[in-house]
């Protein structure tokens, strides 16, 4: 198992960095581990070697909850999740599976929070497997992790009014929990959020049934046989049969009035972001998109997204000239409103809920302190859609501000 965690590892980060194939168990073929498993694994080797736990550790960590950041708008947040299963589609990645299937979790602006407890973070199936995949169940213990406390009620009242729909896709490996944090930051704003579960593109997702979905792709594209594009093509066809099964005639959702058709955005992290870019290519109901932190799969013709709005926000990896050229190659094809947003200190995961697990279970963090990194993620990514699904103007988005030193605006 050792050896596949690498080959994983290798082709999850992969999709930070446009690389043109990466081999299975190939070091060299992978840019840098990001800091939530190499900081892991630098401690979880350190806890078994010391006789006693420390405190800080991953041991004193399990003693109490995690507790994600608190959504910063006016809203209560409530949530419903929704198993889908497209039948016009056979799975690329199981063909003999049949139809393909998602997972989906909506966030939404609440009347108001309501008794009872919050919604779960994920099943302790699924975080066993993503500690696991990673190489960090040493330092995470996965019962912790699943039992993170959120800020949503399950199908709470919604309030009332229509509100923007926002769609976020996950990182390559990773799941749409690993989103939440952004996700009911997003709802409490005042948007409807819809973040998404790519059938066995994840390390493991609980679906119906008892079943769980691994990361056959994982697999697929660990030998270098599978281009990335099949990824985020696969992904453009999730996101437009969710938003015919949200918008269409007759919606999942019971309270789907409360979406405005006219206002779609998306975002995403890692392939995520890479996906949004194709999703607008493929879907013309989708009028904005962010990438965070992710190499572009896709080559955009000649008139890109056809003037639609886009923003890149990511780490260094991704500045002008640096590592990653397809960052390079895509910006001129922008030829609508268009950000280049690099951060000071991040790393691939800190657009993630990533900086909160780093600071709870006491691992080292990046450069970039959790609640920067947070604060940062959350500001320019409701700001985005504030000012093109709302028609708000936004002026963290015209240029640096000393609020927030370690965002620079690059203009190649």
């Amino acid at each position: 198992m050792i050896g596949r965690n690498k080959a994983v590892t290798a082709v999850t980060l992969s999709f930070a960095l446009a690389l043109p194939a990466v081999a299975a168990g190939t070091a060299s073929a992978a840019p840098k581990t990001s800091a939530l498993s190499s900081a892991a694994q630098a401690q979880a080797q350190a806890q078994a070697q010391a006789a006693s736990p420390a405190p800080g550790t991953a041991t004193d960590a399990a003693a109490r909850p995690m507790r994600l950041p608190n959504p910063t708008g006016e809203y209560a947040v409530g949530s419903s999740v929704f198993h889908l299963v497209d039948r016009s589609r056979t799975d690329p990645w199981k063909p003999e599976a049949g139809a393909r299937e998602l997972m989906l979790t909506l966030h939404y602006p609440a009347a108001r929070s309501g008794p009872g407890r919050p919604a779960p973070y994920a099943t302790t199936d699924e975080t066993a497997l993503l500690v696991k995949g990673l190489g960090i169940e040493a330092a995470v213990p996965a019962g912790q992790l699943s039992a993170t406390r959120t800020h949503s009620r399950p199908d709470a009242r919604p309030a009332r009014g229509s509100y923007p729909l926002i769609v976020l896709s996950p990182g390559f490996s990773v799941s749409r929990y690993t989103l939440t944090g952004l996700a009911e930051d997003l709802a409490s704003r005042g948007y409807v959020v819809a973040s998404l579960d790519h059938a066995y593109e994840s390390f493991g997702i609980s679906v119906p049934g008892g079943r769980t979905l691994t990361c056959l792709a994982c697999d697929a594209l660990g030998t270098g046989g599978v281009p990335g594009s099949v990824v985020t093509d696969t992904r453009a066809k999730d996101v437009s049969f969710v938003l015919d099964r949200l918008t269409g005639r007759h919606p999942i959702w019971r309270h789907a009035e409360m979406i405005d058709k006219r206002r779609i955005g998306m975002a995403g992290h890692s392939i995520g972001g890479a996906s949004a870019a194709s999703t607008m290519l493929a879907d013309r109901r989708v009028a904005a998109g962010v990438n965070m932190d992710g190499a572009f799969w896709d080559t955009l013709p000649a008139k890109g997204l056809g003037g639609r709005p886009f923003m890149m926000l990511g780490t260094d990896e991704h500045r002008p000239g640096g590592p990653d050229k397809t960052w390079d190659r895509t910006w001129p094809t922008l030829g609508g409103w268009k950000r280049w947003l690099t951060v000071a200190g991040s790393e691939h995961f800190t657009f993630s809920d990533s900086p909160a697990i780093e600071e709870h279970f006491g691992l080292p963090e990046p450069p970039l302190p959790a609640g920067r990194a947070t604060d940062i993620t959350r500001t320019y990514v409701a700001a985005f859609f504030d000012e093109h699904l709302r028609g708000i103007p936004q002026p963290v988005l015209a240029g640096p501000t000393a609020q927030n030193p370690e965002v620079r605006f690059e203009n190649p």
